[in-house]
């Protein structure tokens, strides 16, 4: 299997090629949210890199979100455009699935029991989390959750968690149980495989023509600070 894999939902702009279970060609930029103007090219980069044409791919897959409107939006377009015109499958990956197999990938869980907490930051006190298992099994409802000192204590009292993600880190002062763990994960497309895997092998495929990603919350204009 040859899976051309799109995560732009954070902002982190990622893509990657895999061939099998393994990741041959991965690119990301880091700084800033410029996915518009890297996601093309570092597919375009990709692709040569690894001499492999669109009609060699068997899917597409990208991330649905929760995350970031725009990045989403042009990560979920590119992606359907070569869907649609290559007549390949499209993939959809919850972004918040994909944190949590980037932990298990990484062995970064301290115990079997220990759960996982993705966050994808929605601004100010807010993410967009659920709670999975250490077999990335989904374990309650996608929500955007405004976090304070009792977010989580009900679970926390009960076994540890691991919180990752670019959301959990202005998260960390306020969950000071003992039982709260962090790690330093963000959205990548390399933590996209297995449940692109997962999703080919059941045939799980989204529409390419009307797939519309998990925004979660409206999408809210603002003005950049250097117009103001």
């Amino acid at each position: 299997m040859t899976f051309l894999l799109i995560e732009t939902g954070t902002a982190v702009c990622s893509v990657a090629l895999a061939r099998g279970t393994q990741i041959a060609a991965l690119r990301e930029n880091r700084e800033g949210r410029a996915h518009a103007q890297a996601v093309a090219p570092f597919i375009h980069e990709i692709l040569l890199e690894q001499h492999c044409r669109i009609a060699d791919l068997d899917a597409v897959a990208v991330s649905e979100g929760p995350g970031s409107y725009t990045g989403l939006r042009v990560g979920v377009s590119i992606a359907k455009g070569i869907c649609f015109g290559a007549q390949k499958p499209l993939i959809a990956v919850n972004s918040l699935l994909s944190l949590a197999h980037a932990a298990i990938d990484s062995r970064l869980l301290p115990s079997p029991g220990c759960l996982i907490a993705p966050m994808i930051d929605a601004r100010r006190m807010e993410v967009y989390t659920a709670l999975f298992d250490a077999r990335g099994n989904r374990l309650s409802g996608i929500t955007a959750a405004v976090i304070d000192e009792n977010s989580f204590a009900g679970t926390l009292a009960q076994q540890p968690v691991l919180f990752i993600g670019d959301g959990a880190g202005k998260c960390r002062p306020l969950l000071q149980h003992p039982n709260a763990r962090f790690a330093d994960i963000t959205a990548t497309a390399a933590g996209m495989l297995q449940p692109a895997i997962d999703a080919f092998t059941k045939k799980k495929f989204a529409d390419a023509a009307y797939f519309e990603p998990l925004y979660l919350k409206n999408f809210v204009a603002t003005t950049a600070k250097k117009k103001i």
